[in-house]
């Protein structure tokens, strides 16, 4: 599939009126850059066919206040009316979220969701097969990929687990770090250890190591 057309949505707003969109979009599109800058995205259009391109919630969100603003269209809509429909938005979301509890499962332990941007890393692992995650240290980057990880093997989505974590920091070189391979690189991969012991207790993530069905690789 097109990778453009995977991270977009089309919206197809009716009936067709040129006056509404026109209501929809403020003068030079202003209205439309309120709502890019708010949800994260970018849209464009083609008469009442508006393209949302973006992080999957962001799509989702951006696309039904599309909707609920077009079907205030008929009189003119001003930027506080987009102001004021972005921040009861934001708040259905904020309750959404909570009744919505994004989550991983597996057979010791559930992991929920803590705020938006995990609800997205989550989603977009159970969507996607490749996620690329930035963020501070802490943030739960490594924590939640493991808890997929193991989810997806318990429940038999695949046999076998490559865990890779870099084993240097930037400008490092394990060559100038004290004692053998393993007491150079353990401490870089501690935090996928942990993970996995909580996940799955010590004993088994030991034979689960032994026997292959987890390989924890270096990457350096």
């Amino acid at each position: 599939m097109d990778t453009q057309l995977a991270n977009s949505e089309l919206v197809v707003l009716e009936p067709a009126s040129l006056s509404r969109i026109a209501s929809l979009c403020g003068p030079l599109n202003e209205h439309i850059e309120q709502l890019e800058q708010h949800f994260g995205v970018r849209i464009s259009h083609r008469g009442n066919k508006f393209s949302i391109r973006g992080e999957i919630h962001s799509r989702q969100v951006t696309a039904h206040l599309l909707k609920q603003l077009y079907d205030k269209a008929d009189k003119e809509l001003t930027v506080n009316d987009i102001y004021l429909s972005l921040q009861q938005s934001s708040i259905e979301d904020s309750n959404r979220g909570v009744e919505e509890q994004v989550e991983i499962k597996t057979k010791q332990k559930k992991v929920k969701a803590q705020g938006k941007r995990q609800c997205s890393y989550i989603r977009n692992m159970q969507r996607y097969d490749l996620n690329l995650v930035f963020g501070p240290a802490g943030t739960g980057k490594t924590y939640l990929a493991v808890a997929k990880a193991i989810e997806i093997l318990e429940y038999g989505e695949v046999d076998r687990l490559i865990l890779v974590r870099p084993a240097v920091e930037a400008g490092e070189n394990l060559g100038f770090l004290p004692g053998d391979l393993s007491q150079k690189i353990d401490p870089y991969l501690k935090p996928v250890y942990d993970a996995l012991h909580e996940f799955i207790g010590t004993d088994k993530a030991n034979r689960f190591i032994e026997n292959g069905t987890i390989e924890i690789a270096p990457l350096a």
